[in-house]
């Protein structure tokens, strides 16, 4: 054996190598390979097939160090470098190798449009599926269209202005993501619809491959879970809620799944349940759901949990929360806003939670005015409505909206402070001649209102002003017209002597009116008799017959048989027998004299034999008298002595 040549042949290895892969034995030909690169360092498609079995045994890092440690192979390879990175959850490291290649084949396209989906860039994504869609034509033409149409979806819900286009819906997949691109839109009920046939089409397509029905409810699970969020958009809460609980009693694998489905029902929960919303939410946070998860629904879960912590009266750790997530998400900043005043407010400092929100407000104009309103409804929630009143009166151009308006007079008035309500109508009549804006309906109601309220308070020269801009609004209006009549007349007669003027004359406004109905309606005796006389008119149609009924002379009426004209009646005879004066009480026979006494005792001798005519004698020791019961007695059974028995016995 001294003489036995070490080398190796290169077929041979090469058919080693062949077999093991073909088999599916990646160790052994990961072995194989580390001696054809021992053997033949050059060897370029050892070298590759060594990274294609790092990556089948999922040794993505040792891959990306083999091509860092070789000199000549590290440029080389960019799909198995760039496919590792993706693996590794580095998908901008991943995109760099792809850019790197120059040209792209169709693998790195591919790849690229993978990476491009977990980066969340959805529009160039969108372009490259379109690309290999429209350039290929082989058996992965369905999976390509349905990940162009998870990519439509996402579009769909971040509000893109591009022209999407509508893809088939052959697969319960597709149908899907069309039902997501719905729901994108804020089409709740037509996306309802699509996932309930997305649940037929999936179950009876796993029926048919001979799929157990475990495997068939964990395939489902994602699609009931979406379904169930349908139902809670569309406010069917409780059927949500059964849906969710059974989706996690399931146990799925996804942790994407978990986490989404226990956000949702910690929403549910609000406030009842914070316990269990606790629960949720940190089955919502586990590791790894950053590279399962959107950038969107991690947003999401990231807010509910400040909102959890200022709901348990942890103010301390909700200010630090969100200042945490707002550094990690910029644009929930506004809304951690809300968040922190929530829980200063809950912990019994609304001062503070209103100069938070109000020093918040000056930085960020755009939602300035919802964060005043939220201080103005923490002000009122502890019933300060002066400290709310102030801030209404400070918003700038927005304190003339009719909404403000209306609610500072509503808040003055239950203050009992008219002077004040009266002030602001009066300030925003002049804010509205100044400035001309808003619509004509909401400024004729804002003139109107004032101009009630100030007739009504004795200033007709405030309501007149407000009557003649809605007669500028509106020439024609009559009502208008004879309010404003009615204002001047309080203090300057001879302008609404020259207004009247201009009002018609009676008889065209009485043209429609007819008087006849008017004199003979039963308005005056109140509704339910006018109903009630209408009703019987309608009933009883005045024909001929009736009229010649209505003429006929009542009939007399029946005398006594025993009547004598011109005898003087009874002046007595309305009375009842009893009372009058020649009425005999008759004897009651069922009443008989009592008798006293024992039997056979004459009556004059009853008397003698009567003891409840006596009167006792009175005792030595007088007792205070108890007081009667004043409803029915209940029976007292009478105690008796003992009589002494004869003899010891007992």
């Amino acid at each position: 054996m001294a003489g036995a040549n070490k080398n190796v042949s290169l077929s041979g290895l090469y058919g080693d190598l062949n077999k093991h892969g073909a088999n599916g034995d990646y160790d052994r030909a990961l072995k194989v390979c580390n001696r054809l690169l021992h053997e033949f360092p050059d060897e370029e498609k050892a070298f590759q097939c060594k990274l294609v079995c790092l990556i089948q045994t999922s040794k993505f890092q040792e891959a990306i160090q083999a091509l860092g440690k070789s000199q000549k192979f590290s440029g080389e390879f960019p799909f198995e470098k760039a496919y590792c990175q993706y693996r590794l959850n580095q998908p901008k490291e991943a995109l760099d190798t792809i850019d790197s290649a120059g040209s792209l084949d169709q693998k790195l396209k591919e790849l690229k449009a993978q990476v491009l989906y977990r980066l969340e860039d959805y529009e160039a994504c969108f372009d490259v599926y379109r690309d290999l869609i429209k350039s290929n034509a082989d058996d992965f033409e369905d999976e390509r269209e349905t990940n162009l149409a998870a990519v439509v979806a996402n579009l769909s819900i971040e509000g893109t202005k591009r022209d999407l286009p509508t893809l088939r819906e052959s697969t319960y997949e597709l149908l899907y993501n069309s039902a997501c691109r719905l729901l994108g839109t804020g089409q709740v009920l037509e996306a309802e619809k699509k996932l309930k046939q997305s649940e037929k089409m999936c179950r009876e397509s796993l029926e048919e491959e001979g799929s157990t029905e475990e495997d068939i409810e964990d395939e489902l699970s994602i699609v009931k879970v979406q379904l169930a969020f349908c139902l809670h958009k569309m406010g069917r809460e409780k059927e949500a809620q059964v849906i969710y609980n059974r989706a996690l009693k399931q146990k799925p694998d996804d942790i994407a799944l978990v986490a989404i489905t226990s956000n949702n029902l910690a929403v549910l929960n609000r406030e009842g349940n914070l316990f269990d919303s606790k629960k949720r939410l940190k089955s919502a946070t586990v590791d790894g759901l950053e590279h399962k998860l959107t950038q969107r629904q991690r947003r999401a879960i990231a807010v509910n949990q400040c909102l959890l912590a200022a709901l348990t009266g942890q103010a301390e750790q909700c200010a630090a929360m969100c200042d945490k997530v707002a550094k990690q998400y910029a644009s929930t900043k506004e809304e951690l806003v809300l968040v922190r005043a929530t829980a200063l407010a809950r912990d019994g400092k609304v001062a503070d939670a209103g100069k938070l929100l109000n020093d918040e407000s000056k930085q960020a104009p755009k939602r300035r005015l919802e964060l005043q309103l939220a201080a103005v409804q923490m002000h009122l929630a502890e019933g300060d409505t002066k400290a709310a009143c102030d801030i209404l009166k400070n918003m700038g151009d927005s304190t003339f909206s009719p909404g403000i308006v209306s609610a500072l007079v509503t808040l003055y008035l239950a203050s009992s402070d008219r002077k004040s309500a009266s002030t602001v109508l009066k300030d925003a009549v002049e804010w509205y001649r100044k400035n001309k804006t808003g619509s004509q309906s909401s400024l004729s109601m804002l003139w109107r209102k004032a101009a009630d309220f100030h007739l009504r308070g004795g200033e007709p020269q405030v309501a007149a002003r407000s009557l003649e801009e809605l007669l500028k609004i509106n020439p024609s209006d009559m009502k208008t017209l004879a309010q404003l009549v009615i204002a001047y007349a309080q203090f300057d007669p001879k302008k609404a002597q020259e207004l009247s003027k201009k009002l018609p004359p009676v008889g065209e406004l009485a043209q429609d009116t007819d008087i006849d109905a008017l004199e003979t309606s039963s308005w005056v005796m109140g509704t339910k008799v006018m109903k009630k006389v209408t009703a019987k008119v309608e009933a009883s149609p005045m024909t001929g017959e009736n009229l010649l009924r209505k003429k006929r002379r009542k009939r007399p009426g029946k005398l006594p048989k025993n009547y004598i004209a011109g005898a003087t009646p009874d002046p007595e005879r309305w009375l009842p027998r009893y009372e009058r004066s020649g009425y005999k009480k008759k004897k009651d026979r069922r009443v008989k004299e009592q008798l006293k006494g024992s039997q056979g005792t004459a009556y004059g001798a009853s008397e003698q034999f009567d003891m409840s005519a006596r009167v006792p004698a009175a005792k030595s020791s007088p007792q205070t008298p108890a007081t009667p019961d004043q409803g029915p007695r209940s029976y007292q059974k009478k105690q008796t002595k003992k009589k002494k028995g004869k003899g010891g016995k007992w």
